[in-house]
């Protein structure tokens, strides 16, 4: 798999502490207990607890988690989750 390719998606995770997610394009609506992502594959909930952003890089795809990981749940694009969550953008998450 080549990791540069523009459609190139996968995430690992590490005894439940820690997730690394290739492939996202967005970050939408975030806390301590839900992560919502947009990757080249469609969107993605991350649930759990304690949860924060270690590192995003937009550039390069590529999303660090740390904190208790419950859930990993691909949506739909037309779920009420995720019209739920489009509503929220990271920009505003970061300003409260």
């Amino acid at each position: 798999m080549d990791v540069h390719n523009d459609k190139s998606h996968g995430f690992v995770v590490e005894d439940r502490k820690n997730i690394m997610i290739r492939g996202v394009t967005q970050v939408g609506a975030f806390d301590e207990n839900e992560i919502y992502t947009v990757t080249v594959r469609g969107p993605l909930l991350l649930r759990g607890e304690g949860l924060q952003i270690i590192q995003l890089n937009l550039d390069e795809k590529v999303l660090s988690v740390e904190g208790y990981i419950t859930a990993v749940q691909y949506l739909e694009e037309n779920s009420p989750q995720n019209i739920r969550q489009k509503g929220k953008n990271l920009l505003s998450r970061l300003l409260r």
